[in-house]
């Protein structure tokens, strides 16, 4: 049953958009964390 799941495109598919979306959201937390720790004004 596991071999005929992992076999259908449709799953890779949907497995790759999840993992993409859980990249991003920890690539843009990781920016909103490191540029809100900087908020020095040079004037």
């Amino acid at each position: 049953m596991l071999s005929m799941i992992f076999s259908d495109p449709v799953v890779w598919g949907s497995l790759l958009g999840i993992l993409i979306m859980i990249i991003m959201a920890g690539y843009y937390t990781y920016l909103f964390i490191h540029n809100s720790g900087e908020q020095t004004s040079e004037k």
